[in-house]
């Protein structure tokens, strides 16, 4: 076994006590661990990825438990391009909070963000619906802790209801992990996968109620219309930097759709009663996104209404579940994450310049750096919005291709352009009153060199540039990944054996 397929999970798993037992109180050295543990994250994360490329399916069983009886990690193309994207974040996202202070404000800042990295990472590399089930719960108790850094009464009212939604979804999860059992026998996910496609008829009924109340919480985790209606207000009242981290919280719920449908459920992403509902609501969720921005008062508002929108054009391309259409998604996936995360970062930086107003959308004073925040807001905006020249426009003209093999293209392709139309109204009008229509008078001290904290900001959009840049070695591996979840097989070869 590779034994570098666990250090994704076992890092910030032994990290995370260290940080909380022997350094609670020592600031500095908390800091350079963290940063050092998420460095060496990404390093691991590309090692792993450049293995990936090569359509090896790679397991690590957990105690070399045989599987379905043990817990077993796997590893493929799509596993790869999460953990990269969860280590680029978190490391920039950490950066900045170091560099901006906003660590200091609570002494469990560093524990609870390893302990963020731990259920992620193992979100994306278990093979297991239990523990799938686990790690939610691990990131979802750290994300808790990290909505609530700060305090203040907005975020403590947003952090309860938070908590209490993301309750009844692992209610849900557990009921339908226990129908599903009782109908299969087994909750890992590539033997579930053959006893499913071997169930007999009786067991259908059971089988698709397990599989509906899966596709309900899913949903729930990637905010999909209606079950969106936390998603707003907890990014909007969070701390910028946890808000930006939890950027990638949605996708987390599209991975679990999308590696659900493709390998347990390979005739569709939902059971057939649900199943013409999938679009339809993605389109929705991208129209209520994108007018919710143009509704938003403050620049953090905007960029969580912006996370919505963008998550659910994501959804439109892989509701489908047809390779065309999930590679461009694929694609379109890393792009929504890391510039919705730049605009929460940059949104950060405004209220930082601007006492008293904060990220309000409305006219203040002259602030320091306002010019060079200017222009970084309208390369964020440009990628928010999938403007060219940057990857988000490659990526949404991806999603519309593919889309052309729906009969509904049409009304589909009306939607997604009219939002993408909001989104730059309501960009513009963001940028203008921050940047352009200030009120007259002195300008407001400066809080710290905009030089100091930048960086982070800059890293994401360099990010997005490269996405470009590179987006012809990008696409290919988006559609080699959208092949070989095409062909579920090999999974469960990899992780069973060959079939008896």
């Amino acid at each position: 076994m590779n034994h570098l397929l666990v250090a994704p999970v076992l890092l910030p798993a032994v990290v995370a006590p260290i940080l909380l037992l022997a350094l609670r109180f020592r600031l500095n050295a908390a800091r350079a661990v963290s940063l050092l543990s998420a460095a060496a994250l990404l390093g691991i994360a590309v090692a792993l990825a450049a293995q990936a490329a090569t359509g090896r399916i790679q397991i690590y069983r957990l105690g070399d438990w045989p599987p379905p009886f043990g817990i077993v990690l796997v590893h493929d193309r799509l596993s790869a391009l999460m953990l990269v994207l969860v280590a680029l974040l978190a490391l920039l996202v950490l950066w900045h909070a170091v560099a901006t202070g906003l660590d200091r404000k609570g002494w469990h800042f560093h524990p609870l963000f390893q302990f963020q990295l731990l259920g992620l990472n193992g979100a994306f590399l278990t093979g297991d619906l239990f523990n799938l089930f686990v790690f939610f719960e691990v990131l979802l108790i750290a994300s808790y802790g990290l909505m609530l850094h700060g305090q203040g009464p907005a975020r403590l009212k947003a952090g309860v209801q938070y908590v209490v939604v993301n309750l009844v979804g692992s209610t849900l999860f557990l009921i339908a992990l226990g129908l599903l059992y009782g109908a299969t026998g087994t909750l890992n996910m590539a033997d579930m996968a053959r006893r499913v496609a071997a169930a007999p008829t009786g067991d259908g009924a059971l089988i698709g109620a397990g599989a509906a109340l899966l596709v309900v919480v899913f949903a729930l985790k990637a905010a999909l219309l209606p079950l969106h209606l936390w998603l707003p207000v907890t990014y909007a009242s969070t701390s910028a930097p946890a808000a930006a981290l939890f950027a990638i919280l949605t996708k987390v719920g599209v991975y679990a759709l999308v590696r659900s449908a493709t390998l347990i459920f390979p005739d569709g992403v939902l059971p057939s009663p649900l199943t013409p509902w999938t679009l339809p609501a993605a389109l929705l969720t991208a129209g209520v996104g994108f007018v919710g921005m143009l509704a938003s008062h403050h620049l953090r508002e905007l960029a969580a209404y912006a996370v919505l929108g963008s998550t659910g054009t994501l959804l439109a391309a892989a509701a489908l579940i047809q390779p065309e259409p999930l590679s461009a998604a694929l694609y379109y996936l890393p792009h929504s994450t890391l510039s919705t995360a730049a605009m929460f970062l940059l949104a950060d930086l405004v209220a930082r310049r601007r006492p008293g107003h904060g990220d309000a959308l409305a006219a203040g004073p002259d602030f320091a750096g306002a010019g060079v925040l200017g222009i970084l807001f309208f390369l964020a905006a440009v990628a928010v919005a999938g403007l060219p020249p940057l990857s988000g426009f490659v990526g949404k003209l991806l999603i519309l291709d593919a889309l052309r093999v729906h009969a509904g293209w049409p009304f589909i392709w009306g939607t997604i352009l009219v939002t993408t139309l909001v989104g730059v109204l309501a960009l513009a009008r963001a940028g203008t009153v921050l940047f352009w229509n200030r009120r007259p008078g002195e300008a407001v001290a400066e809080p710290e060199p905009l030089g100091h904290v930048t960086g982070p900001l800059l890293g994401l959009l360099l990010a997005l540039a490269a996405l470009t840049l590179l987006a012809g070695p990008a696409v290919d591996y988006a559609r080699a990944t959208a092949a070989q979840l095409a062909q579920p097989t090999a999974y469960i070869r990899a992780v069973l054996g060959p079939e008896p």
